[in-house]
């Protein structure tokens, strides 16, 4: 039961039909819940009733607080005694969305009202992020930082707050922690971790990015990079084996300095850099102050149980709205994703690979979808151990991603932790490079050609590799300029193409890795597809592959994540060997059926014979017309009509060759097998041109057929 269903239930709040207006019943005070402040300050009163265990008698909300010649208003004050006359506790209340600066001038503020009230005790909270300080009785009253404020009847603060297992509860104890009347002995009760909402959680990264951003004081790529090793500190401490009541490490403590605390929280990243040495290569750079700070957003929550979903999409959101300002990288938007792995029969026993992860999106759709499929096979409740191996073992052993740029790959990594792990096989480095080369940078032997049942990526568009740049190059098909099969030329011979563009060097590296029967789903350019002058790459697709489905995207699809070129989903099988050379050879001999019946050579030595002809005779004419002319003259003289001359040739050359290649196309798609392929036009793929949901997803129903259709290719084509 949430906390402000607990107070309605209490009789301590109660609403109007709309929600629009909370009243708290003992003060008699309606407020707008419209204010994002207000929620804030509800939780707070009511946490401060049901959770601290204060008689709501002595609380009280919106108190004025003299402030020298001024009059201030404080959100809550307990007070001491029944007749609200001795400040306790001063509470300032501000909205989720505040920044770290705002949050740190409301501390001020609270501090100062605290003083001015004669207080102990002083809270200030957005929710979000949380400081507990008392105030000595003698002056100077600098401020004392305390893990949090005492609970109803305590006299000794506990020197933390959160422990394995919750609070410590003593005989006779409700299970709310509710105590009647002061106890001189009453102890101290700790707290769990808490589970957090998705929408919670997203604030919390991007709250927490910004306070160590400083708004220019750090480079924000090296803040998410800080940060990101926090976050896998914090996740370390949950999953350290501890017993119930022990404290967790990666919280504040009580008289310790920031230091410290900088200390403790540098030994817990270092037991996880020997278990996994991959994630960072580097240590901890944060100062004492920003580790303080960056604690104190995440202390409270419990990352290994909040909901996978909400935790993903909260990683998902922050990291979207960091890349895109920071980088200019876009990542494929959610729907695409889902659909691409829901239309592939991936299972536990896959091997899966992203040859650009990126954050991981394709990687952890396809462990979702392992996990769903657990719930087919094991009871959660009853087959615990064995559900979380289903899937777990997939995310350790077959699921694995390549990204170049090494700190998106570490992001990845970590969005993968966060998932619960699976991040051993993520590697950072060029997914055009060999596998032998792969292996050998990587020190992972698992990225092996051959090895892959499932490739699902969305490769980096528009780039070219150039030849004079990276090594690799010969070692694709692709990168050669094939020669033209209509050259008449016998010395003609395949050239290095001087650059490639990369999207279309990963269908070929991609082939390379998959199995034979493999699937590749990948998202290309249009232009891969339709552009005459690529015609030679959609020649060697289907030779490669057997081509199972197109499906258009509108050309919104990435607009929103920065990018507005117009793309498709291409599902494609690879063919075995044997499949693939017979396709090959059926070409080859196609094309020499086609100059051998349209006499291609015997015509073109005739036409090349009748050119020279008619430039000899332009030059005899020439010379006959002007006999004092010498060879430069001449060649003056006849230079518009012998250009006209080779033109015309050309021309007809051309065109003949054009009328070749369409009967080669024409017999070409009569000869081959032939095999029905899936087309489709998404529209409207659940969101518009800036990322809003127009709630109807095309790709939902094309999803259900394309499984369908990929199903029954599976079960009939063998």
């Amino acid at each position: 039961m949430s906390l402000i269903d607990a107070g309605i239930e209490k009789g301590l709040i109660k609403f109007d039909d709309d929600k629009n207006f909370i009243t708290y019943i003992h003060q008699n005070k309606k407020r707008s819940f419209n204010n994002p402040e207000e929620k804030v300050q509800a939780e707070t009163f009511l946490t401060l009733v049901l959770n601290y265990g204060y008689p709501v008698n002595r609380i009280l909300q919106f108190v004025s607080v003299q402030m020298g010649s001024e009059t201030k208003e404080a959100d809550i004050i307990v007070y001491a005694d029944d007749d609200c006359e001795q400040t306790y506790i001063l509470v300032e209340c501000k909205k989720e969305e505040i920044t770290d600066q705002q949050f740190k001038i409301a501390v001020d503020q609270a501090y100062s009202y605290c003083v001015a009230e004669g207080g102990k005790y002083v809270w200030t909270t957005s929710k979000i992020i949380n400081e507990y300080y008392e105030v000595p009785k003698e002056k100077p009253r600098s401020r004392i930082a305390i893990p949090d404020i005492p609970q109803y009847g305590v006299n000794k603060l506990a020197p933390y707050k959160y422990v394995k297992g919750g609070f410590v509860q003593s005989e006779g104890e409700t299970e709310t922690n509710v105590v009647k009347e002061p106890d001189l002995n009453a102890k101290q009760k700790f707290f769990e971790l808490e589970i957090v909402s998705e929408n919670e959680l997203t604030k919390i990264f991007i709250q927490a990015h910004q306070a160590l951003w400083g708004g220019g004081q750090r480079n924000p790529s090296e803040a998410f990079d800080e940060l990101d090793k926090l976050i896998f500190c914090k996740i370390w401490d949950e999953k350290h084996a501890r017993i119930a009541g022990e404290p967790y490490d990666f919280q504040l403590f009580r008289d310790e300095t920031p230091e410290e605390l900088l200390d403790r929280v540098k030994k817990i990243y270092a037991v996880g850099e020997k278990e996994a040495p991959e994630v960072f290569t580097d240590g901890i750079k944060l100062t004492a102050q920003e580790t303080l700070t960056i604690v104190k957003y995440f202390q409270r929550i419990n990352l290994n149980k909040t909901d996978l979903d909400s935790k993903g999409k909260a990683f998902e959101t922050f990291m979207g709205s960091f890349f895109r300002g920071d980088f200019g990288q876009y990542f494929t938007p959610r729907p695409i994703v889902k659909f691409i792995v829901d239309c592939l029969p991936i299972t536990h026993k896959s091997r899966v690979l992203d040859t650009s992860c990126g954050s991981g999106g394709f990687l952890l759709h396809a462990l979702d979808k392992v996990r769903e499929q657990a719930n087919q096979f094991y009871d959660l409740n009853k087959d615990a151990v064995e559900h979380k191996a289903h899937w777990h073992n997939f995310a350790q052993k077959n699921l694995f991603g390549i990204e170049i740029n090494n700190q998106i790959a570490r992001t990845a990594k970590m969005n993968m932790i966060i998932h619960d792990d699976g991040h051993t096989n993520v590697i950072a480095s060029d997914g055009l490079l060999s596998d032998t080369d792969m292996q050998a940078k990587s020190k992972n032997k698992e990225f092996v050609y051959g090895s892959f049942d499932f490739i699902i990526t969305n490769p980096p568009f528009g780039s070219s590799i150039k030849q004079n740049e990276k090594a690799y190059m010969h070692q694709y098909t692709l990168a050669v300029k094939e020669v033209d099969w209509l050259n008449t030329n016998a010395s003609g011979k395949a050239v290095m193409r001087d650059s490639q563009s990369t999207e279309v060097l990963f269908l070929e590296q991609c082939h390379k890795f998959l199995t034979e029967h493999g699937y590749l789903a990948i998202v290309v350019p249009d232009g891969i597809l339709t552009n005459s002058s690529l015609q030679y790459v959609r020649d060697n697709i289907e030779e490669m592959y057997r081509i199972v489905a197109v499906v258009s995207m509108p050309q919104t699809a990435f607009s929103a994540t920065g990018a507005g070129v117009k793309s498709s989903v291409l599902f494609v099988r690879k063919h075995k060997e044997k499949q693939s050379e017979k396709i090959s050879n059926q070409k080859e001999k196609l094309k020499e059926q086609v100059k051998t019946d349209g006499k291609y050579i015997d015509t073109i030595s005739t036409w090349e014979k009748e050119k020279a002809t008619a430039i000899k005779t332009l030059e005899e004419e020439a010379k006959k017309n002007n006999p004092k002319a010498n060879k430069k003259e001449i060649t003056e003289l006849i230079q518009v009509d012998k250009s006209a001359i080779q033109t015309a040739f050309t021309d007809k050359v051309n065109l003949f060759k054009e009328e070749l290649t369409e009967k080669y196309f024409y017999i070409k798609q009569m000869a081959l097998d032939d095999y029905p392929i899936f087309m489709a036009i998404a529209e409207d793929i659940g969101y518009d041109a800036t990322g809003r949901s127009t709630n109807n997803n095309e790709l939902t129903e094309i999803g259900k057929e394309l499984t369908k259709f990929i199903a029954h290719i599976n079960k009939t084509e063998k």
